[in-house]
């Protein structure tokens, strides 16, 4: 596959939502990016009108200077003038705003979860379904608008189909039973109260979590045909737990296979996978989004979650499941690849598509 070449000049992108902790995210990984340049902050009206390094309380490492100096301004389109816009809104208020963005001719690469899972929206992610793209034609022509709305998954479907798509592809799934391990930092800033959390494991996550965990990754997994997704056939079960880990997200998986496959068969369709976009020279993209550890106690989210600059998923202890096929272990970045990561890929392949212009 032919390296994208890069834009002539760096393309300005605003961040909507961008005094939170996903939102402080698209700033870090967007402050040096190649192709992209933050030339505007958007957030609540409390924050409108300050300084962004005013407004923000910045939670790791050094706020890059030239952002700190930008004035916050409303998250309406007529205040932020970028073609392209990454969305780190709150679900309470992303789906209408993000909407209004749409229709007013800007491209939102969106984290929230408000348009996951509407028919016409990509669930991209792109090692695994770049043809969902497709969809945007279909959504330009219902809806009306010059714009577009890209989403990504919920930061532990991302861990969890990353890990699915090479079994999928070589095996194909029937079957899912996963349990999650989710870090604090995908509640946010300030997030889950310390007393609430030390020496202990929280058994439930609020915001339909685990619907979004049986739902999502069918989309993802699912065929793009005549202007629309099919859904993966598969059954999902999930069980999601907060646990005291500031970054990684964890998912144990019980899998059923539809073409039984040993382990040793698994792990070899796991490492040799280097999804859709390989070659293209996208500047986030890992050579490996999915990594292989042979390590009995791994992965882990101290030791392994920057793997692949935070962008790769790490599987582990894959072994025969006595009731169905297969048994791992799989982990990743929360906020990195579960998030702002996925959201800058996305944003990356709408580029090499020549869906975002230089």
């Amino acid at each position: 596959m032919t390296a994208t070449v890069a834009p002539a000049r760096k393309i300005p992108v605003g961040v909507l939502g961008a005094t939170g902790a996903v939102g402080q995210m698209f700033i870090r990984l967007l402050a040096d990016h190649p192709w992209f340049e933050v030339t505007a902050v958007a957030a609540s009206e409390r924050s409108a009108g300050k300084r962004y390094r005013d407004a923000a309380h910045w939670l790791s490492g050094d706020l890059p200077a030239r952002v700190g100096d930008l004035v916050v301004t409303l998250c309406e389109p007529s205040a932020v003038d970028t073609p392209v816009v990454f969305s780190a809104l709150d679900s309470d208020v992303a789906g209408e705003v993000e909407g209004a963005f749409a229709r007013a001719g800007r491209l939102v690469l969106s984290n929230a979860r408000n348009h996951r899972m509407d028919a016409d929206v990509p669930l991209l992610i792109p090692e695994v379904n770049p043809d969902h793209l497709g969809l945007l034609a279909i959504q330009r022509a219902t809806r009306g608008w010059a714009g577009a709305i890209v989403t990504n998954s919920n930061c532990s479907t991302m861990v969890i189909a990353l890990a699915l798509a090479p079994l999928q592809q070589a095996f194909g799934i029937e079957q899912l039973f996963v349990t999650t391990l989710q870090a604090l930092s995908g509640a946010g800033y300030p997030g889950v109260p310390s007393l609430d959390i030390l020496g202990n494991v929280i058994p439930f996550i609020g915001g339909g979590e685990e619907e979004k965990i049986e739902v999502e990754p069918l989309k993802i997994l699912g065929t793009f045909e005549n202007g629309a997704v099919t859904p993966a056939s598969m059954r999902v079960s999930a069980q999601v737990n907060r646990v005291a880990v500031e970054h990684g997200h964890t998912a144990c998986m019980s899998i059923q296979l539809a073409t039984h496959a040993t382990p040793d068969a698994a792990m070899d369709a796991l490492r040799s996978w280097k999804g859709a976009i390989a070659g293209m020279g996208l500047p986030s993209a890992p050579a490996n989004p999915v990594l292989v550890t042979m390590k009995r106690d791994r992965p882990q989210p101290r030791r392994d979650v920057n793997a692949g600059n935070g962008m790769s998923v790490v599987v582990g202890r894959v072994r025969t499941d006595p009731i169905l096929d297969l048994r791992l272990v799989a982990m990743g970045h929360n906020t990195i690849r579960g998030a702002a990561g996925a959201s800058v890929l996305n944003a990356e392949l709408m580029f090499a598509r020549g869906l975002i212009q230089g």
